[in-house]
């Protein structure tokens, strides 16, 4: 929405500038400058190469897990946000690429920049198989079929392929190198992860400009209404799981790099239902709603809750004291955060991403923002 809109007495004078994804001098310097300040975090730490002790090192462990759960959401984001097709399937994906490119490089000896491109369109061709009920369902009975393979992937990788994947038990997964370089330390991972992930959501932003996102977003308007315009429903369907699945898949291998083991316990149904929760929170349909919605829930299951944890577990028993005290503080976490998700839908059901474009909107056309 925002994009469309300059502040006044700023005019397109070509078309490269009116099809730009910045549009202006101001917003193409802050975009630049926003990803070299990402860049830069990591030599502000101690573990860094100049010692500095400004940012602490923490810092780093998260904003790589908040870039990894962004693509996977942002592979969501096209399916769910753009296309319309709810899927509680996604972290199943996430399992197919992490462990599918961990196979690759423990077995078959690939490099980790073989394993991720391979393991990626493997894990969108898995997206493809379970997109297939999409030709004759929808809706709810579309959720059912996308929760198959919560459960069948998962089975797989367990059972069947354990000689593989180890089962229930973690497996190693070897740090990726380049030229003889290890990137076996967290910084190093961070300038891998960080960059493909700005690159893969500025990707995610373009498809929305093109042939194939404009009829993702008429299917989600109305199918039969596109169907009636000559789209060919089931096949941009089945992109779409195709990109989703794509993009949960390098998530998963940069998990698996990134962490040197991966275990089944991380992509379980929770997994799935957090990720859509976050695509919720941060605004579905949106280009910035996955960042909006990833670091949202991380803030609030990593600082909020459990700041909070204490004085509720102590509050709730005076006010319900018939409630037992034993489960409560397991269970409080769980409460809170659904608590927060039910005062999203209500009061912001087109999430943060949405309520950030109005401010954008009110900001450029100021002093007319009423």
């Amino acid at each position: 929405m925002s994009a469309n809109i300059r502040p006044s007495g700023v005019f397109d004078t070509s078309y490269a500038q009116d099809i730009a994804l910045n549009r202006t001098r101001f917003d193409r310097l802050l975009a630049n400058g926003l990803f070299v300040l990402l860049l830069l975090i990591p030599l502000l730490t101690l573990e860094g190469p100049f010692g500095l002790n400004i940012l602490p090192q923490l810092w780093i462990g998260t904003i790589m897990r908040i870039a990894i759960f962004v693509i996977a959401v942002q592979g969501l984001n096209i399916l769910v946000g753009y296309t319309g097709q709810i899927s509680l399937g996604h972290a199943a994906f996430m399992a197919v690429g992490a462990y599918s490119s961990a196979i690759m490089a423990r077995h078959l000896g690939m490099s980790f920049w073989l394993a991720l491109p391979l393991s990626a369109l493997f894990t969108g061709a898995v997206g493809l198989i379970f997109g297939l009920p999409s030709l004759r369902v929808k809706g709810f009975y579309l959720v059912m079929a996308t929760l198959a393979a919560q459960f069948i992937i998962p089975w797989l990788l367990r059972y069947p392929l354990e000689p593989l994947t180890n089962g229930s038990r973690p497996l190693d997964v070897p740090a990726p190198t380049l030229f003889g370089l290890s990137f076996a330390s967290t910084g190093a991972m961070y300038y891998i992860i960080i960059p493909l992930s700005v690159f893969l959501c500025l990707a995610a932003r373009n498809i929305t400009r093109t042939r194939v996102g404009r009829a993702f977003v008429s299917i989600r308007d109305n199918d039969l209404a596109a169907e009636l315009l000559g789209i060919n429903v089931f096949a941009y369907k089945l992109q779409a799981f195709f990109l989703s699945a794509l993009y949960a898949g390098i998530a998963g291998c940069l998990m698996a790099f990134d962490t040197n083991n991966i275990t089944l316990d991380s992509f379980l149904l929770d997994s799935s239902i957090t990720m859509l929760a976050m695509l919720v929170i941060g605004g579905a349909g949106y280009p910035l709603g996955p960042l909006f919605g990833v670091a949202f829930v991380n803030l609030l299951t990593q600082n909020i809750i459990p700041a909070l944890v204490v004085p509720v577990r102590d509050f709730v028993p005076r006010v319900l004291p018939f409630i037992n005290t034993v489960n409560l503080y397991a269970a409080l976490s769980p409460l809170l955060f659904g608590l927060a998700l039910m005062v999203f839908l209500i009061v912001a059901p087109r999430g943060l991403a949405h309520r950030w474009e109005i401010f954008k909107i009110a900001w450029k056309i100021r002093p007319f923002s009423h």
